[in-house]
């Protein structure tokens, strides 16, 4: 026979289950009043205690004091004289009382712990028992690194208070915490890297391979400096093991009657990068070179502290080099090379376009003629030979021009202060033919 408030706790246990069962994820819970947040969560253990103190006394009558255990309720057989009503009323009270606990399914004092009865006395040093709500709560609070504080208003749920140095302070229900808590966190990304190169990029965007391969992947001292070259990357191995290496002390050339180099420069858009190796100019199309009967475009020219070459054992101060590519991919480099005289206009132009970030072109604010770069004198130096940074591909015909060209102490000192050193050592020359105009 159903009581008034055995039909209340049935209904509370109801509305306990559906809650339960249909509980919504983080972004799709619903907002709900605060009194009736108040009256689910606290009603349920209440009227439950309720019951279980209105059938303690049809019990006491009949039946001697249980044992306290805190663990689960006392022996059946402890308890022989319970009438069958009394019986089914504590059965009822017991799951009522399960069902209000249920969200402390992660404690370890367990759902039985509410049918220990009222009357028996904890073991001496025992922790008092805690609400099993606020044990929960509690809980959440110390894994989110909260702190629990009750609301001022005492008849609703307990919140959790977390502060922002963004926001302030702010109240979010317990449950809310613990579904977030149960989000995976999203990874950070690394920004990406500066590009650089000690080479430039043709018209299809592939390198001229003297060669962009990032700046951090070489360098000229140290661990990766060149002397280590071939070890640090496979497509490094020529580095190492080429035998046709540049640069090369150029001696004992054949003097014959070589044929002029065409050089059909004008003047162009240009670009300026600081590529962690080197000063370079980039060029847009239109400047050509012709030489032993095949045409190559230029593409971008560098410079490099001191000289890489040598000419009959006689170092420079400095050198440009200048880029050509032939629409089969094959390269031909033109060196000028420097001593210390009067200021190079050219060289000045490309120093005022420094720019301010690694790997960040400045673009020219006039034309730049590439012409202007080259000595009055056109005679040469020619030999086959490599690229005189990684990858070191072979099979690049190197024209070196004889006169060198004249640069001032400022604009030595200028490339200096940014490249003290940005040069190969010299190479074997392993027999090689070396051609010199007359």
């Amino acid at each position: 026979m159903k009581t008034p408030l055995t039909t209340l706790v049935l209904r509370l246990q109801t509305v306990a289950w559906a809650e339960r069962r249909q509980r919504p994820t983080l972004g799709e819970m619903p907002v709900r009043p605060a009194w009736l947040t108040a009256a689910l969560v606290s009603a349920v253990p209440l009227a439950a205690a309720a019951l279980l103190l209105a059938a303690r006394p049809a019990a006491a009558d009949s039946a001697p004091k249980a044992s306290a255990d805190s663990h689960g309720p006392a022996k059946a057989a402890a308890e022989p004289a319970i009438k069958p009503a009394a019986a089914a009323t504590g059965k009822a009270a017991s799951k009522v009382t399960d069902h209000a606990a249920a969200p402390t399914a992660s404690t370890a004092s367990g759902h039985a712990a509410a049918d220990a009865p009222s009357s028996a006395k904890p073991p001496k040093g025992a922790t008092p028992r805690q609400d099993p709500l606020d044990v929960l709560r509690d809980r959440l609070a110390a894994r989110l690194g909260a702190t629990p504080t009750p609301v001022p208003d005492a008849t609703a749920a307990r919140a959790v208070q977390v502060s922002s140095k963004a926001t302030g302070e702010f109240h979010v229900p317990a449950s809310a915490l613990a579904l977030a808590a149960r989000a995976p966190r999203s990874a950070a990304h690394a920004a990406p890297a500066v590009p650089s190169g000690h080479g430039g990029a043709g018209a299809a965007g592939a390198t001229t391979g003297h060669g962009d391969h990032g700046h951090a992947a070489w360098s000229y001292g140290g661990a990766d400096g060149p002397e280590r070259w071939g070890a640090l990357k496979p497509e490094f191995n020529l580095c190492a093991k080429g035998q046709r290496q540049s640069p090369i002390d150029i001696r004992d050339g054949y003097a014959v009657e070589l044929e002029p180099v065409v050089f059909d420069y004008r003047p162009s858009r240009f670009k300026v990068v600081n590529s962690g190796h080197s000063l370079q100019a980039d060029l847009e199309p239109g400047n050509r070179l012709e030489i032993s009967g095949r045409s190559f475009e230029l593409v971008q020219f560098h410079f490099h502290n001191p000289a890489e070459e040598r000419v009959n054992g006689r170092g420079f101060a400095m050198s440009a080099h200048l880029v050509h590519k032939d629409s089969q991919g094959r390269l031909a480099v033109v060196t000028v090379l420097f001593e210390r005289g009067p200021a190079h206009p050219t060289v000045q132009t490309v120093w005022n376009h420094l720019p301010l970030d690694l790997g960040t072109p400045e673009h020219g604010r006039t034309d730049l003629n590439p012409a202007d770069l080259l000595p009055s004198d056109r005679r040469y130096f020619t030999y086959m030979g490599s690229l005189t940074t990684p990858p070191c591909t072979e099979g690049v015909q190197w024209v070196v021009l004889k006169q060198p060209a004249t640069l001032s102490q400022l604009q030595y000192d200028f490339f200096a202060r940014l490249y003290p050193m940005n040069a190969r050592p010299v190479q074997a020359a392993a027999g090689r033919i070396i051609k010199q105009s007359q």
